[in-house]
């Protein structure tokens, strides 16, 4: 997909893996609509890339505050001249838990529920609102192509670790709907692709204990660290 003078939507863009996709993006020359509950590092992001980010204020557990982002993020797009061509939904959490703790209390439905509808219901929720707009747009390029949908999802999805049920779940999901995602919008020339990254320095990573983080680096081969942001953006950019 052609950057340059396009625009792009990032869910969670104004950090972790969110906002190394926002920046590499902006160095393609496109314009980033950031969506993100996450104001004070928005700030600094607009601050440092001037014209080429925008932010709104969106929660994805709100299908209303979606419609709000979208909306909004849509109308600045037309407004610079720069049409939709993508989203990228790297908003997420993890709050690990065993199903069952040392003393057999079962974990909690509410942090489940969190985390299975800000990961996934989030994620499609956010998609399917986006391509209300991106099927709108003009094609381009040899293959007619109008846009492309970027999941994020997680090594988790297929080798889920002690306390991940909640996460692995959500992740799980997002990959399997992939395929179908893609299938049903081949027809309107969008792209869907998902990236499932193993352990990334990210913020939501940073709050890992340090048992956990070791145990999840002792599985790697080579080389034994966490990616870097900017290596997945990398990524993303190709796709």
């Amino acid at each position: 997909m052609k950057i340059e003078g396009q625009t792009f939507l990032v869910s969670g863009g104004a950090s972790g893996l969110g906002k190394a996709c926002v920046e590499e993006i902006c160095r393609a020359s496109g314009n980033v609509a950031i969506l993100d509950l996450n104001e004070v590092n928005d700030k600094e992001m607009t601050k440092e890339l001037s014209v080429s980010t925008k932010f709104f204020l969106c929660n994805v557990l709100s299908t209303e505050s979606i419609a709000s982002a979208v909306k909004d993020a849509v109308d600045w797009s037309k407004q610079t001249g720069k049409p939709l061509r993508g989203v990228v939904s790297a908003a997420g959490v993890a709050k690990p838990a065993i199903i069952l703790d040392r003393h057999g209390k079962a974990f909690s439905l509410d942090a489940f529920d969190f985390v299975v509808n800000l990961n996934l219901r989030g994620t499609i929720d956010l998609i399917r609102q986006t391509l209300e707009h991106l099927s709108q747009v003009d094609p381009i390029g040899p293959d007619s192509e109008r846009g492309v949908i970027v999941m994020v999802a997680s090594s988790a999805a297929f080798d889920g670790q002690k306390g991940q049920v909640s996460y692995s779940a959500s992740k799980g999901a997002v990959t399997a709907m992939t395929l179908p995602m893609a299938r049903d919008l081949a027809r309107y020339g969008i792209r869907v692709v998902t990236v499932a990254p193993s352990l990334f320095d990210s913020k939501m990573t940073s709050n890992m204990p340090d048992k956990v983080r070791k145990s999840l680096e002792g599985a790697m081969e080579f080389p034994k660290r966490a990616g870097h942001p900017t290596e997945f953006a990398q990524l993303v950019r190709q796709v």
